[in-house]
């Protein structure tokens, strides 16, 4: 189990996980947290029903991983397609945004549960709920470390040039992070797969 989620009873996922990978995924997820950004609590006296029809931004984050985690709907080729995209931007990202937020949450608080003892590794076990809010937490951790390292599809097969960097490299450690990252999720899609 270590490295690697297994499928327990009830459509769950288990991992074993050490201190210092418990450590590296709780700040991964909180730095996530902040490039996703707060939420948008009603005000006090406000109707918190006015929260659900409030309009989301119309043009894309200038940021490219924030903008790689709230892409565009429709390629901007015409204006046609760049305004249909904007108005589609305007009424999903806000929920879009809230989802991610929860799943990261999600993560934060589940590592928070763990107590390693000593060198060891502690098994953090989730169910069905809490696998598929670790799951869409891991890819949008991927995307984001991903757009930072401008990582292509010719980079990550078993030949590619991630799995060739020097040691001196100083995005090394992202990009370990970054193939430990893309294993975990690997193995907790397996586990939801139904049989």
């Amino acid at each position: 189990m270590a490295g690697h989620f297994e499928a327990t009873p009830g459509g769950g996922a288990a991992v074993a996980l050490d201190e210092v990978e418990i450590a590296i995924l709780r700040s991964l997820a909180v730095q996530l947290l902040e490039l996703i950004g707060p939420g948008d609590e009603p005000a006090e006296g406000e109707d918190p029903l006015a929260a659900l029809f409030a309009e989301g931004p119309s043009e894309p984050p200038a940021d490219p991983a924030v903008a790689r985690l709230f892409p565009d709907a429709y390629s901007n080729e015409d204006e046609e397609l760049r305004a249909a995209s904007s108005e589609f931007r305007r009424f999903t990202e806000i929920d879009l945004r809230d989802r991610k937020r929860e799943d990261a949450l999600a993560v934060v608080r589940s590592l928070d549960t763990l107590q390693p003892a000593g060198e060891g590794s502690v098994v953090l076990t989730l169910d069905a709920e809490g696998s598929r809010h670790w799951l869409g937490s891991l890819n949008d951790l991927r995307l984001t470390i991903g757009t930072r390292l401008e990582v292509s599809d010719e980079d990550e097969g078993q030949g590619g040039s991630l799995y060739r960097l020097p040691d001196s490299d100083p995005r090394k450690p992202m990009v370990m992070a970054y193939l430990w990252l893309g294993a975990l999720q690997e193995t907790l899609v397996e586990t939801l797969m139904p049989e």
